[in-house]
């Protein structure tokens, strides 16, 4: 876990703000789930067997007896959430978005941190597979509006529990005689969950991957047919993916489309995922929910500002002030702060340094800043209701009556 130091604020600020601005133009209302949930919410959501519930969950016992979990991931709370609170009711499909810190006890590695941050987006309700390319569509605009460039998508489909079983025993069968070439992992993935024997990064256990069969080839008529749909739209849209074979997600309840969002591979160092998602028909219905169709995507923060920072993307700049504000003794020292306030509702940036009691050092500051203009106010200033305005470049000084000093600093900042 790790301090967000005021210096890396620029990143967060310039993601967040284009975030909320393509969520309102897409039609997703903004949700907020607590940190905190019951841990059978995600032993039963995001899935018993992934490693996110057997080895990284924060958990704990309340002295109530509660177990209750630091959320480790968005969606299980947000279906949660919908479920409760009646947003099954509301028009099909609801679309959601969050953004917060997640929690999960990883070992720490480039861009992993125990506590983390994302960016997340749900569509609720349809199976149409238009929603799907729209999800990966958004987040793919996202990354371009951020600045950030060559950036892929890698596509798969799962199928759905109708087909599933025969890809499971043929790649079940595909293992059977290599259990001593993997890693202890994946040893036990055989015995669980074998889907997920697609998803281990270590080297030795990728090598036998390349091997093994490809679900797609088991699909069946519906997965294959909603799996072409959604490639046809993403086609339409020009976007830049791939398919991979053996992408399949380390959370239980996908279904059919599954994605990642990747850079392109930069010599000598890991790729990381930026966003990944897909979508999950059966979560809705496993916590307690009719069947009801879904699709999301999730984007880590500090991978998304680790990427911009290779890529020299440029952040949101901070608004230079124009104007600075000298203050002279105690009374011009009271009056200064009411007159920074009304410089601000004016909307006319200043800066200050309230603390300063010399008017050489606030100049020198008021200089280093490059602001046009210096308003000194000092005990005289305060007592004759006045203000002493100084042009920076010339040393000009002139007295203006203080109700009258706004309208006056708009009239030179507009020259």
């Amino acid at each position: 876990m790790r301090d967000i130091l005021p210096e890396e604020q620029v990143y967060w600020q310039k993601i967040i703000q284009v975030v909320k601005n393509i969520a309102s133009a897409y039609g997703f209302e903004k949700i907020d789930t607590p940190i905190l949930e019951e841990t059978a919410l995600f032993a039963k959501g995001t899935g018993s067997t992934t490693d996110i519930v057997e080895k990284e969950m924060y958990s704990l016992k309340t002295k109530g007896g509660d177990d209750l979990s630091l959320r480790p991931e968005f969606t299980p709370g947000i279906i949660r959430a919908y479920l409760e609170n009646g947003l099954f009711s509301w028009p099909q499909p609801v679309k959601l978005y969050s953004l917060g810190p997640l929690f999960r006890h990883e070992h720490p590695q480039a861009g992993r941190y125990r506590q983390f941050h994302q960016i997340n987006f749900e569509i609720i309700g349809e199976k149409n597979p238009v929603l799907d390319s729209e999800i990966i569509h958004l987040f793919f605009i996202i990354f371009k509006e951020l600045g950030l460039k060559k950036i892929n998508i890698q596509i798969n489909s799962i199928g759905c529990p109708s087909c599933r079983p025969v890809f499971r025993k043929l790649l079940v069968d595909y293992y059977r005689n290599k259990t001593k070439l993997i890693c202890a992992d994946c040893q036990e993935r055989l015995k669980k969950n074998p889907l997920r024997l697609l998803d281990c990064r270590r080297e030795k256990c990728q090598e036998i991957t390349e091997g093994a069969p490809q679900i797609i080839d088991d699909l069946c008529s519906e997965c294959r047919s909603h799996f072409k749909n959604v490639l046809e739209f993403l086609d339409e849209l020009d976007l830049p993916y791939f398919l991979n074979s053996h992408l399949v997600r380390g959370l239980d309840y996908y279904t059919k489309t599954v994605f990642e969002f990747w850079p392109e591979e930069t010599e000598g160092k890991a790729q990381i995922a930026l966003a990944a998602g897909g979508r999950y028909d059966d979560l809705v219905k496993l916590l307690g929910g009719r069947p009801t169709p879904a699709v999301g995507a999730a984007a880590g923060l500090e991978r998304i500002i680790a990427l911009m920072k290779a890529q020299a993307v440029k952040t949101l700049n901070k608004p230079l002030p124009r104007l600075f504000l000298v203050q002279l003794g105690d009374l011009g020292r009271k009056k200064s702060l009411k007159l920074f306030e009304e410089l601000r509702k004016a909307g006319l940036a200043a800066a200050a340094s309230f603390s300063r009691d010399s008017i050489k050092a606030q100049l020198k500051i008021a200089d280093k800043l490059g602001v046009k203009f210096s308003l000194i106010l000092g005990q005289k200033e305060a007592l004759d209701k006045t203000i002493l305005i100084r042009d920076m470049s010339s040393g000009v000084q002139e007295i203006v009556p203080t109700e009258k000093v706004i309208k006056e600093l708009k009239k030179r900042l507009k020259k």
